[in-house]
């Protein structure tokens, strides 16, 4: 069985046959059609260029979609909201902050008292592990440690969808495979619907409950793949002769592509 998603399964997102296209016509998604579930954490991988992170612009209220519509919670995304909030690449924590200043900023917007700010940023920094670093600047940390601030500044929110957008991608072999099982354990302390954009064939396998396998040119749904592994999962999983034939599998469908 793949994940803990309820048996109802509740949609949380529709996406409807939605197109897109840039200003000079070129078609860069078409006919995308997916519904996203209540708690579920899933990832969108394929070639570059395909429509990923434009994708999760929508999805975002960032962009509008050429044709189709998007739905939270079956009202149509027309803008950004407090429900989704997203997580990119670069890091995104202001320089100017500390660590503390930067995960209590969105706290900040939203008009939280300040006990209840102490609160939860003391929980959130606990979370991410950076209780000794919360009074330094993003100058004085790793990358590692500046894409942890960005996670907790975005999920001390409590966001009900986190889209994120290749945010490991930067980072070297190890510590990327320790933020990924460090995320997973953030995502089981605090579930909420996760849209996770990756090139990682092995990253989308060992985080998500299903992997939606995009065409390319333009983008479109070309497979979903149910991951049948249970949670929790450590990394030794990656090791196994099963995930390892699953990550061909996906690995075949995008080389299909080129031919």
């Amino acid at each position: 069985m793949s994940g803990e998603i309820s048996p109802e399964k509740k949609e949380i997102i529709k996406i409807e046959h939605i197109d897109f296209y840039y200003q000079d016509g070129q078609k860069v998604i078409a006919d995308f059609d997916l519904s996203i579930f209540d708690q579920e954490l899933i990832t969108i991988v394929g070639a570059s260029g395909c429509g990923k992170s434009t994708l999760l612009n929508i999805i975002a209220g960032l962009l509008p979609p050429s044709k189709g519509q998007v739905f939270m919670k079956q009202k149509k995304i027309t803008q950004p909201g407090p429900d989704r909030t997203m997580v990119f690449q670069d890091d995104a924590v202001f320089p100017w902050y500390t660590v503390r200043r930067n995960v209590e900023y969105g706290l900040r917007v939203q008009k939280i008292s300040a006990k209840e700010r102490k609160k939860l940023v003391n929980h959130y920094i606990e979370l991410v592990g950076l209780n000794d670093a919360q009074d330094l600047f993003p100058r004085q940390l790793s990358g590692g440690m500046r894409k942890r601030v960005d996670v907790a500044r975005a999920i001390a929110t409590k966001p009900e969808v986190l889209l994120m957008d290749e945010p490991f991608a930067a980072l070297d072999v190890l510590t990327k495979s320790r933020l990924q099982e460090e995320f997973l354990n953030i995502w089981n302390v605090n579930r909420m619907t996760v849209v996770f954009v990756t090139h990682d064939l092995e990253e989308a396998l060992y985080l998500s409950d299903r992997v939606v396998v995009m065409a390319n040119k333009p983008g479109r749904v070309q497979r979903i793949v149910e991951v049948p592994f249970s949670r929790p999962r450590g990394l030794d999983l990656k090791t196994t002769p099963e995930f390892q034939k699953i990550r061909r599998e996906l690995s075949y469908l995008l080389v299909d592509q080129d031919n």
